[in-house]
This record gives C-alpha cells, sequence and structure tokens, in this order.
C-alpha cells in the first residue's frame, strides 16, 4: 500500500460474458523475492527478466537497497542488481518498511540474523497483525536477537549476529517462509545448517541457492521427508534469471475461465513447479478442463501453457496432506466449489488462518453475503455448491486488506446474478498489479 493511496476504491464485478484470449499474467511473487535477495548477495552484476513489478516487490527491492545492494530498472523491463556478497550487508540507516509483504519480512529477517547489523521492520496494518515468532524462534537459536510488538507482530526491531550458529532445525509446520528464512541465515553461518521439512513445501529458495552456486544437498526419505543440509560461509554468483508467470497469479483468470459458460482461455508462460501447482490437479479433480501445452525448462523452473475450457465442476474433498502445494490458491477455489454440484469440504488449512487476513473467516463472511451456504471449520470449510446457477452477488465485501480476497470475489462477481462489490481493490496491487484491465481484455464486463 502506497502513502498516497489512503482512501479505499471499492469496485463492482459482474457477470461476464464468454471470456476468450490469450494472456500472461505478472511474473512468480515467490521467484521475484528471492531473485533480489539473492542477486544482492552475489558479487557482481544479476539480471531479472519478467520481475513481479508489484509492491510486495518492491518492499524487496528497497530494502536490498538500503542494506547496499544497486538495483535498478532498464528501459526494456531487465532488472539489473549489483550485489554485495554474503556478509557484505550495511547497516540500514532507517526502518524497514514491508507494507504488505509478509514474505518480504520474513525471509529478510533471515538475511539479517547472520549479518552483525540491527535491523527495524514495519508494516502496513495488516501485515502488523501478522505472527512473526515462527521466524523469531529458530532465528534467535542462531544468535539473532528480537524485540517484538505485543504478539511478536511488527514492528520489530532484529539485532543480527556474526558468526551465527549454523542450526539443526526441523520444521514444525509446512511454512516455505521459515525454511526459506532458516537457509537465508545459513548462508552466512559457518558449517552445516540443516533443516528437515516433513511436508514438503514450495522449493524454490532450493533451486535457486543450487543456481547461484550454493553447496546445498537434498534427500528425500522413504515417508516424503525432505532434508536439506547447506554449507555456510558461501559465495554466490550473479545470474541472469528470467522470473515465469506466477500460477497463484494465473489461478484467477484460470478459475474464471472454467465458470463463465463457453470461455475458452489460454495463459501462457505459467510456472508448473510441483510444489505449487496443486490447484490445476484439484480443479481437473472437480472436472475443470485443463491442458498444459508447450511444457519446458526456464532457469531451473518448469513452465508452461494452460488452456482452460468453460467446464461443469462437481463438489470435492481434496487431501488436506495436498494443501501446501496450493495454500494461496484456497480462496478462489472455494469460488470454484461455489459454483459447483454438490458440497466440497476442505480441511486441513489452519495456515488460512495467519495469512494476510484469517482467510477460513474472511471467506466465509464474503460467501454467505453472496448467496453461498457455508460451514466454517476450525481447519477449513464446507461450501455447498450452486450447480452451475449464477451465484446472487452482494456486498461490499470486507476483504481485510487482503489481495487474495479481493480477487477472488471479483471472480465470482463474474458469475453472479446482481454483481459482487468489493469494498477496496488497491490491496491488489501487491501481487497483481492491471489485475482488471486483464479480465477486461478477455471480455469480462468489469
Amino acid at each position: 500500500m502506497t502513502a498516497s493511496s489512503d482512501q479505499p476504491h471499492p469496485k463492482t464485478f459482474t457477470a461476464a460474458p464468454a471470456l476468450s484470449g490469450s494472456i500472461t499474467v505478472p511474473g512468480d511473487k515467490s521467484i521475484s523475492h528471492r531473485s533480489l535477495m539473492l542477486s544482492a548477495l552475489a558479487v557482481g552484476e544479476s539480471r531479472v527478466e519478467g520481475l513481479l513489478e508489484g509492491e510486495d516487490v518492491f518492499a524487496t527491492a528497497a530494502a536490498m537497497r538500503a542494506m547496499g545492494a544497486e538495483i535498478r530498472r532498464d528501459e526494456g523491463g531487465i532488472w539489473h542488481i549489483h550485489g554485495v556478497g554474503v556478509g557484505g550487508l550495511l547497516q540500514p540507516q532507517s526502518a524497514l518498511d514491508m507494507g504488505n509483504s509478509g514474505t518480504s519480512t520474513r525471509l529478510l529477517m533471515g538475511l539479517v540474523a547472520s549479518h552483525a547489523i540491527t535491523a527495524t521492520f514495519v508494516g502496513d496494518a495488516s501485515l502488523s497483525k501478522r505472527p512473526m515468532a515462527r521466524v523469531t524462534e529458530p532465528l534467535s537459536r542462531m544468535g539473532a536477537s528480537f524485540t517484538t510488538s505485543p504478539g511478536d507482530r511488527l514492528p520489530l526491531t532484529m539485532r543480527g549476529v556474526c558468526p551465527a550458529v549454523p542450526l539443526d532445525y526441523r520444521l514444525p509446520v509446512a511454512s516455505a517462509q521459515v525454511k526459506s528464512a532458516i537457509l537465508l541465515a545459513g548462508l552466512n553461518a559457518p558449517g552445516i545448517t540443516r533443516i528437515v521439512e516433513p511436508i514438503p513445501t514450495r522449493d524454490h529458495s532450493e533451486r535457486m541457492l543450487k543456481g547461484f552456486g550454493a553447496d546445498l544437498d537434498i534427500e528425500v526419505e522413504a515417508d516424503g521427508t525432505r532434508i536439506i543440509t547447506l554449507r555456510g560461509e558461501a559465495e554466490l554468483r550473479p545470474q541472469s534469471i528470467t522470473v515465469p508467470g506466477d500460477p497463484s497469479s494465473a489461478a484467477f483468470p484460470m478459475v474464471a475461465a472454467l465458470l463463465v459458460p463457453a470461455s475458452k482461455v489460454t495463459i501462457t508462460n505459467v510456472g508448473l513447479n510441483a510444489t505449487r501447482a496443486g490447484l490445476v490437479d484439484l480443479l481437473r479433480e472437480m472436472g475443470g478442463d485443463i491442458a498444459i501445452e508447450n511444457p519446458r525448462e526456464v532457469g531451473g523452473e518448469p513452465v508452461g501453457d494452460l488452456v482452460i475450457t468453460a467446464s461443469a465442476l462437481k463438489g470435492i474433498e481434496p487431501d488436506p496432506a495436498n494443501a501446501p502445494s496450493m495454500i494461496d490458491e484456497y480462496p478462489v477455489a472455494f469460488i470454484a466449489a461455489a459454483f459447483a454440484a454438490g458440497r466440497s469440504v476442505f480441511r486441513g488449512l489452519e495456515e488460512l488462518r495467519v495469512k494476510e487476513s484469517d482467510r477460513i473467516a474472511t471467506m466465509a463472511t464474503g460467501l454467505r453475503a453472496i448467496g453461498v451456504t457455508v460451514e466454517e471449520l476450525e481447519d477449513g470449510i464446507v461450501i455447498e455448491g450452486s450447480g452451475g446457477a449464477l451465484l446472487t452477488g452482494g456486498g461490499p465485501i470486507a476483504t481485510k486488506l487482503d489481495h487474495r480476497i479481493a480477487m477472488s470475489f471479483a471472480i465470482a462477481g463474474l458469475v453472479s446474478k446482481n454483481g459482487v462489490t468489493i469494498d477496496d481493490m488497491r490491496p491488489v496491487a501487491t501481487s497483481f498489479p492491471g489485475f482488471t484491465a486483464l479480465l477486461a481484455s478477455l471480455g469480462a464486463m468489469a
């Protein structure tokens, strides 16, 4: 959220005719964050193409500049990063403003933890409600110290330490952010940092660390547990990175194309990392017609083009074990379930309680407001689908400054009788600038 846009921006999305066309979505947010951070720790110039130019990623770029990296964007849209080297981060002269970005905050705390600098992290109202203990606890074991606001929340000040203590840590929750924070801290810690990951989460950090030259190994046990070892005091080499389209952003036009009758949409250059592609599998299980064309690998990440054809969906009860592979896509999956035939039961989603909003509660309240019968569970939600009948619509939907809530209910508006009004579309700029224009390009009456 920018300081100049301090007034809510409500918008109503109404029933759409058939959607058609070929589109690209913004660059992957997770990869964009990591490409800036690791480029800033390499000695020399890295080049990044396709970077997500949204507010969350800009917060990461500003923080890395504040700690010594040179970062600029050329006229062709290529980002050039001159790094300071592992161990070379400088003392920031003012607080690091993370805006709405939990990823920026938690991963940057990992970077700072193994440097002898002090940094204060601040954020907007939404981010300041999110707990940070899951990161501060393991980083404290490595020697960093923290002064936090009540509830282990922002604003917080942390003091890194060099040399940091390498950590042997078993993840108590499935969290790519916690895993990545520890790995980033381990880059500048002597010896071996070891992480045991019982439930696999997105592996962009591991892939990119290897690409930059870090000494990292992964062992997979018979039960699927991943053991990640990283040798510290690394020397990272600059890279040229092409960021694929974000599957979390592709989720919204994907679901729209499935729900709006007679639609057919192609989304090109979408990242299809197996640790992120759970929504495609779930929507196919619901009866969605989604084809993957031109599969390829770009910069160590699997990529493809998705061709989505409108389909009659049915209710589903997905395996909770698959939740980490699509944790950010559940809000829009709930919209798909609201339009499907029959009941859908989603469980194992405790992580949604601590996102930009409590996404279970916020989605349940919003779904009821547009005429959907739902039951909120402690770890999920039960949704009675409309069987393809248009949703009632209504609003304004209270999005709680959560970009994915806003975009999910925008998609609901495209299959509603009376339209759906979103109370504030400003948060969408954090991850999907141009979202409304993209829907309009497909023919949506947005």
